[in-house]
């Protein structure tokens, strides 16, 4: 009995050996990607063009397409293949701003800081009137507006944000007490949800803001104001009508800084007459109503693996106040750089790997949802495609510029021994934490939902949340080189580690059909 339980243990010694021996990172291979990585970084100028030289990145415009040409340009020249934009399925109308301008005239000039709603019209030209101010908390109190607005600008009552902030700065780092916590989550309970539900709208303020809408073109109503979220002339933008093909007219709509819209509110609720001059243009793309995705490979070596897949990805569809900095080319060129990197050093992977840089992902994660649902599975009924079988990991980055710090592993606890073996060797960089939670709202998300392992890396929040996240303020000068090079080395190192890897990594069970909610 001894001889056989010394034998076992011995057995399970050496299985449990191998495992580690095989996810020990190769050093002379994590050097050299670290050295290409953090010395001769290129994910700055990646960044560069696909903000400052693309434009802002809303899905369906020409700018995303700029960015997506030059995308799948590079990738080509550091020898990808099967380089190119792939449709993901229908999408809607394009829309892009070509001018916009808005000031008050009266009482006296003042320049607003404004952005045009997303799938708005323009003003067809300068416009200038009065701004009138309404009052409607129901359906019925739109009547006593009838025949007074046309041509006029609207505003409406809004609370004013706080200006003043003495409890939380702009930007922040996780603390090593932040990064325990994280460390010591515990999976949630069987059949707890991983995201918090969100409480609808009640339908009777719904419905108000639906007749409004049509109330506005109904009227005439040559402009409508709205507040947005933010303050310190910091606009964080939205969309202010459907881009389906199918989409109800509305009126020319400004999101308004929440410090301009006041002062307007102000002084019409107070009596004071005030005009206003707008000259805003957009335009509408019908000509194409597909989405696409950019891929690119690094072709697999190995017979018996090449089939099988290591993906990375970021989506690089931005909204249009800005360039999309922080959300998401900071990702998307940290991905790119990867790709990159591991082209440089010459690898010749066991596994293909192949990059995708989705769009649609503001709209609800349709670029990836769409690709998924092509090649893998369709979560509503979860039949699986044959290339479902064949993806070893997803890696996604959307956190904005800062830094990792570790690995979400989406309740994947098998995974969590292996990462933290390829985390080791980046200690001294600040990412070693591993956690069972999971992050929501982004492309992993699409993977994780029919049964392939997906995976959002745990970043520092930088300014994200409070300053740059769909907002006015998010540009190429708010992303950190130091962060971004540290992103794309790990990313790189991870990938390398996915590739070379005799099995693939661990699955959770496979998620039971989603059917679509009516």
């Amino acid at each position: 009995m001894k001889i056989k339980l010394l034998c076992s243990c011995l057995l399970i010694a050496g299985t449990i050996g191998s495992v580690f021996a095989q996810d020990t990172p190769d050093p002379v291979m994590t050097q050299r990607i670290r050295e290409e990585g953090m010395n001769h970084s290129q994910v700055m100028d990646i960044a560069f063009h696909l903000t400052d030289a693309a434009g802002p990145r809303l899905a369906g415009s020409p700018a995303l397409k700029r960015a997506q040409d030059w995308a799948v340009n590079e990738l080509k020249t550091w020898g990808m293949v099967n380089a190119k934009r792939e449709s993901w399925g229908k999408f809607g109308k394009g829309w892009e701003v070509q001018k916009n301008y808005a000031a008050v005239t009266v009482p006296y000039y003042h320049a607003i800081v404004a952005i045009p709603k997303a799938w708005t019209p323009g003003t067809n030209g300068l416009i200038k009137s009065d701004v009138v101010y309404i009052k409607a908390d129901t359906i019925i109190d739109l009547d006593k507006y009838k025949g007074k607005l046309k041509g006029k600008i609207v505003i409406f009552d809004a609370t004013a944000p706080a200006e003043q902030n003495f409890k939380t700065p702009d930007a922040s780092r996780y603390t090593d007490a932040d990064l325990d916590v994280m460390a010591k989550a515990t999976p949630p309970a069987a059949g707890a949800g991983t995201q918090p539900q969100r409480r609808p709208a009640p339908r009777g303020a719904a419905a108000v803001r639906a007749a409004l809408a049509q109330f506005e073109v109904n009227e005439g109503v040559s402009l409508a104001l709205s507040q947005a979220r933010g303050t310190d002339g910091t606009v964080f933008t939205t969309n202010g009508a459907s881009y389906a093909d199918t989409a109800h007219a509305v009126v020319p709509e400004l999101e308004t800084s929440s410090e301009d819209y006041q002062r307007i509110l102000r002084l019409v609720k107070a009596g004071e007459k005030v005009t206003m001059e707008a000259d805003i243009k957009t335009e509408f793309f019908a000509s194409d109503l597909n989405g696409y995705d950019v891929v690119g490979e690094i072709p697999g070596t190995d017979p018996q693996l090449k089939d099988q897949l290591v993906m990375v990805g970021g989506h690089l569809d931005s909204w249009h106040s800005a360039t999309g900095g922080t959300d998401n080319a900071a990702g998307s060129a940290v991905m790119l750089e990867v790709m990159r990197i591991l082209s440089r050093v010459g690898f010749k992977p066991r596994r293909t790997i192949r990059i995708a840089l989705w769009s649609s992902e503001e709209q609800g994660l349709l670029g990836s949802r769409g690709y998924v649902k092509n090649h893998f599975a369709d979560p509503a009924d979860m039949i699986l495609k044959p290339e479902q079988a064949k993806v070893s990991a997803y890696y996604n980055l959307d956190n904005g510029t800062g830094k990792i710090r570790g690995v979400y592993l989406q309740g994947n606890a098998a995974a969590g021994s292996i990462f933290q073996q390829w985390l080791a060797p980046f200690k001294d960089l600040g990412a070693s934490t591993i956690t069972i939670n999971n992050t929501g709202g982004t492309d992993h998300q699409s993977f994780d939902a029919v049964g392939i392992p997906g995976f959002q890396f745990i970043q520092d929040p930088m300014d994200y949340g409070t300053r740059t996240h769909h907002s006015n303020q998010d540009t190429y000068d708010k992303l950190s080189e130091a962060d971004l090079k540290q992103a794309a080395t790990i990313v790189a190192s991870f990938v390398y580690n996915t590739s070379q890897r005799d099995a693939m990594i661990p699955r959770k069970e496979l998620p039971k059909p989603q059917p679509a909610r009516r």
